[in-house]
């Protein structure tokens, strides 16, 4: 299991795991967790990137949603809407298409 993570870095708990189940060694997954960290041995690098949630709120004064749709009226016609959303300030565009 060491061996398997020193050799290669870019493999995380799960990919070690799985390596060692395939050819049939029984090993639960809390155990590759546990013997690597004890050894001081990290096998994946520490991602020191931003979240999800982080990265969005900084980049949320440039994205949009959008969403196109029809809608049937009464008198059987059908008009085409394209919907923009700006996600930072929240404001709503519409046009007709």
């Amino acid at each position: 299991m060491l061996r398997l993570a020193k050799e290669n870095p870019r493999w995380g708990y799960r990919r070690i795991h799985g390596e060692l189940v395939r050819p049939g060694y029984q090993v639960g997954a809390s155990t590759v967790w546990t013997i690597p960290r004890s050894a001081h041995v990290d096998p994946a690098p520490r991602r020191a990137g931003p979240t999800w949630r982080q990265f969005l709120h900084t980049q949320a004064h440039g994205i949009l949603t959008c969403d196109f749709f029809t809608v049937d009226t009464v008198l059987l016609s059908k008009l085409y809407a394209l919907f923009f959303s700006e996600v930072e300030s929240r404001r709503v565009h519409i046009s007709p298409v």
